[in-house]
This record gives structure tokens, C-alpha cells and sequence, in this order.
């Protein structure tokens, strides 16, 4: 067995504990544990780390059983260990199928260290804003930004969590609304918002065309209160920092 062939050999034992792969490595079984209890210990710290109010919220013992089933079914796919945590929804998803406040608190998480670390960008001076032609502009949204609906008091629960309070029990919201997380200069930012600045933020992103917003609006609220609230929700992007540039076509 050359050097590749054993570094293959002695990882598929360490993801699958094999007795194929211990046979290859010689069947030291005591030897071999201590690496696998390495290599999980790790994994499970990794996931602890990325995770510490997700762990407070469903207890260590219950957290502890999904990072291991994480673990079991999911090895690291990157060269490094930041990016393991990831996937980890997949599998909060199928240990607590019945608990979205989970999968929104676990999402929460995972998207402010995301947007903490997301490329920097300058925030658009409101000064260059009196020379915008407004029919052909095409707003640039910092690409720190994270959205997703929301069905839960899941921010409500962070933010208890976060400054040490006590948090309230899971419940359903009356209407379901989104989240944003984008980093403002040297911090993430974290905001609860209603269903249809979810919708228009997504809209946003995916066209960037001002005009086209406010046809999206106009077409939900009707023509005098669809533009108020574009301009209503522009100036609230502005002072969050949320967009970062324009452009016209």
C-alpha cells in the first residue's frame, strides 16, 4: 500500500469505521479509536462553535445526538473546517422535524458568522443619490445580505438568548414574515421584517431595477401607496447600509 492509497484507506476509517479499512491499517483497534475520538471530538466542537445559542436553546444532550448523527452522515467536504457546519440544517431538519424554531434559530446563526466574514463593501452616500435617474437605476445590495421567511419568534428567542434574558417559548407567529442578516460595517445585523419587505427585498435582489420594484409594489398596494412605500422602504435600506451602489441601464 503506497501513501495515497493508506491516507484514502485510513480516512474512509475514520468517517465509516470500517473493519474493512481496519484490517488494511493493520487492526489496531485501540490505536485506531483515539483517532476517531480525535476526529469526532473535533467535529463536534466545530459544530458546538458555529452553534452555542442553537445548543443552549435544545440542551447539550439533544444537541450532542444530532452533531453525531451529523457527523455520521456528513464528513467535512472542504479544506477547512469553517465551512462544516453548513450543512448542518439538513440534519436539524430531520432531528426535529416538528420544531421550525430550530431550523430558523439554527439559520440565524449560520447566517450572521456568513455575513460576518462576506466581502466588504461601502455603503452609498446619500449625497450621490440627487443625480440618480430613478427610471433606469439598478440598486446593488451588499452582498453580506442573508434572507429567509420566518415562521417563529425565532428572533425573539436569539435575541433573549444573546443578552442573556430569559427566552420566551416557541410559538408560531400570526403572520409569517422574513429575516435579513447583513454585516454594517464591522458588525451582523439581525432584523425581523414583515412578509411583503421580505418579498420586495427578494424581488430586489434577484431584478435591481427601482422601476421594477415599484411596479412590484404597485401592483400589491396599488399606485399612490405602492410608491410611498418603495420610497418608504429605499430610505430604510439606505440608512441600514444595505445598498452599496447604483447603476442604469
Amino acid at each position: 500500500m503506497n501513501l495515497a492509497e493508506l491516507q484514502h484507506t485510513f480516512q474512509r476509517w475514520l468517517v465509516s469505521a470500517s473493519d474493512e479499512s481496519a484490517q488494511l491499517l493493520g487492526n489496531n483497534n485501540a490505536g485506531l479509536t483515539v483517532y476517531q475520538n480525535n476526529y469526532r471530538a473535533q467535529l463536534v466542537g466545530c459544530l458546538e462553535q458555529a452553534f452555542p445559542t442553537l445548543r443552549r436553546w435544545v440542551g447539550e444532550e439533544l444537541f450532542l445526538v444530532a452533531s453525531i448523527h451529523h457527523i455520521d452522515q456528513y464528513p467535512p467536504h472542504a479544506w477547512t473546517l469553517d465551512a462544516y457546519p453548513a450543512l448542518f440544517y439538513r440534519t436539524l431538519k430531520a432531528e426535529f422535524p416538528h420544531n421550525p424554531d430550530v431550523h430558523e434559530l439554527a439559520w440565524i446563526e449560520w447566517a450572521l458568522s456568513e455575513a460576518f466574514i462576506a466581502a466588504d463593501a461601502q455603503p452609498l452616500a446619500v449625497e450621490s443619490l440627487a443625480h440618480v435617474d430613478w427610471d433606469t437605476a439598478v440598486l446593488q445590495l451588499t452582498s453580506s445580505l442573508r434572507c429567509r421567511a420566518l415562521t417563529t419568534n425565532a428572533e425573539a428567542i436569539w435575541s433573549a438568548l444573546w443578552q442573556d434574558t430569559d427566552a420566551p417559548e416557541a410559538m408560531m407567529l400570526p403572520d409569517a414574515g422574513g429575516l435579513l442578516v447583513w454585516r454594517r460595517q464591522f458588525t451582523s445585523r439581525l432584523r425581523q421584517v414583515d412578509a411583503l419587505e421580505l418579498q420586495t427585498l427578494l424581488h430586489l435582489q434577484a431584478d435591481g431595477s427601482f422601476a421594477g420594484l415599484c411596479e412590484f409594489l404597485v401592483a400589491r398596494l396599488g399606485e399612490e401607496e405602492g410608491v410611498m412605500q418603495a420610497g418608504e422602504y429605499l430610505a430604510t435600506w439606505l440608512g441600514s447600509e444595505l445598498i452599496v451602489g447604483v447603476n442604469h441601464v
